[in-house]
C-alpha cells in the first residue's frame, strides 16, 4: 500500500534567462535605480544614534553653494508675479 500512497518528489527545473551574463553583479531580477548608489537616503540607518550620525554627516557635507541665492531669486520672482496678478501698486513705496 505504501507504494501507491507515497507522493512523488517535484521535478526540478533549471532556468537561466537568455540574456543573463553571470559576472557576479548580483541578482538580475533586482530592480535598482540608476542613481541609487549615489544617494545617501536609499538605505536609511536604524536606531537613534545612527540616524543622528547620518544626519550630522549630511549636514557637514557641502551641498550647492548657490542654493540660498537661487531660492531667494525664485521667491522674489514669485512674489513679483503675485503682486502683478493682484494689480498691486508699487508706487506707494516711492517718495514723490
Amino acid at each position: 500500500m505504501g507504494r501507491f500512497t507515497k507522493l512523488r518528489k517535484n521535478k526540478k527545473y533549471n532556468y537561466t534567462p537568455r540574456y543573463f551574463d553571470d559576472k557576479g553583479e548580483g541578482n538580475p531580477y533586482k530592480i535598482e535605480r540608476k542613481l541609487d548608489k549615489f544617494r545617501s537616503t536609499v538605505e536609511t540607518p536604524r536606531g537613534i544614534k545612527s540616524k543622528l550620525n547620518h544626519a550630522m554627516s549630511d549636514l557637514r557635507r557641502g551641498g550647492d553653494q548657490y542654493y540660498k541665492l537661487r531660492m531667494l531669486i525664485i521667491i522674489a520672482v514669485l512674489i513679483f508675479i503675485f503682486l502683478y496678478i493682484i494689480d498691486f501698486d508699487l508706487s506707494i513705496f516711492l517718495n514723490n
